[in-house]
């Protein structure tokens, strides 16, 4: 049994410990919102927190998030940078496939619990693992900064 504590949830999962944690929230939790893309952490679309910092769960061992606070999309909204993102997400319509969108918002969400007024540098930085193929880019960033305004930032 591999203790885990899902969106303020502690629970166990009998998976061997070399599960990856996408498998366990997608099939075992039925966490459907955190999406499988490339299956090499090379595109973002399965990002979740883990103490606060985005991962790609798709790679991640439920062994290395035993003990840890995993949260997933579905519970990012609980968070007040999570449901401003969540917010901007829909008021500037930045989803097209909406596929990608989920491992965006937990990227950008992480990006914002540790910098409120970050740079559009900084955005770039942190989002620059998160593919889109529909190329919503400049939307993305535009949530972002929307986000950061109505929270009280400057940007």
């Amino acid at each position: 049994m591999v203790p885990l504590e899902i969106n303020g949830k502690r629970q166990n999962v009998d998976l061997p410990g070399e599960t990856p944690l996408l498998w366990t929230l997608r099939d075992e939790l039925g966490l459907t919102g955190t999406k499988f893309g490339c299956g090499m952490a090379l595109c973002g679309a399965c990002t979740v927190h883990l103490d606060g910092q985005a991962v790609r769960s798709c790679v991640t061992p439920i062994s290395t998030a035993a003990n840890k606070k995993v949260v997933t999309i579905e519970a990012i909204g609980n968070a007040p940078a999570g449901k401003a993102l969540q917010a901007a997400w829909v008021d500037l319509g930045v989803p097209q496939c909406g596929y990608c969108q989920a491992g965006q918002i937990m990227s950008a969400a992480a990006l914002l619990a540790h910098n409120a007024k970050p740079t559009d540098a900084q955005i770039d930085e942190a989002m620059s693992g998160n593919i889109c193929r529909c190329g919503t880019y400049t939307r993305i960033r535009a949530a972002i900064k929307q986000a950061v305004a109505k929270r009280g930032g400057t940007q």
